[in-house]
């Protein structure tokens, strides 16, 4: 299939996120997208699963982060995420051998308890809806509110 015509200024097609490079606060790459899961009925994108942790992609484990967690950054060509290493490390986390339950609505508010996001769904599927004006200040605070719901502040 021909990628042409799956970008444009503000678009982006999902295959082509899925393996867009993530990045952490202080620039260094931290692992990739491996999928998005996106609300059926909103069609909004509730969380990016991260794949992390191992060694040239063997041994990654998937970590599902709040999709207003990263902000896509022009100059390093991936996504970047405020929330700090350590946080993410201790996140809430599936191996690439196992699955995760997304039906299982205890598992999206564990993720969202940990990032310290609300559980503001109209869907119940655990999204994050923030509207434009307050996008990039929750996008600011969410390493904040991460570090003192782990304590580190």
């Amino acid at each position: 299939m021909a990628t042409e015509g799956l970008e444009t200024h503000g678009l982006i097609a999902s295959d082509k996120v899925e393996g867009t490079a993530v990045f952490g606060a202080d620039g260094h790459k931290i692992g990739s997208i491996q999928r998005l899961m996106i609300e059926k009925v909103s069609g909004k994108v509730s969380y990016a699963v991260l794949s992390f942790g191992g060694f040239f992609g063997i041994g990654d484990d998937y970590y599902p982060l709040p999709w207003p967690s990263l902000k896509y950054n022009v100059e390093l060509g991936g996504y970047q995420t405020m929330v700090p290493l350590e946080t993410i490390e201790g996140a809430p986390k599936y191996a690439r051998s196992d699955t995760w339950d997304w039906d299982n609505h205890d598992h999206a508010r564990i993720i969202n308890d940990y990032y310290g996001m609300g559980w503001d769904s109209p869907s119940g599927a655990g999204g994050f809806p923030a509207s434009d004006e307050n996008f990039h200040e929750e996008w600011m605070s969410l390493a904040d509110r991460s570090a003192k719901h782990r304590g580190n502040l």
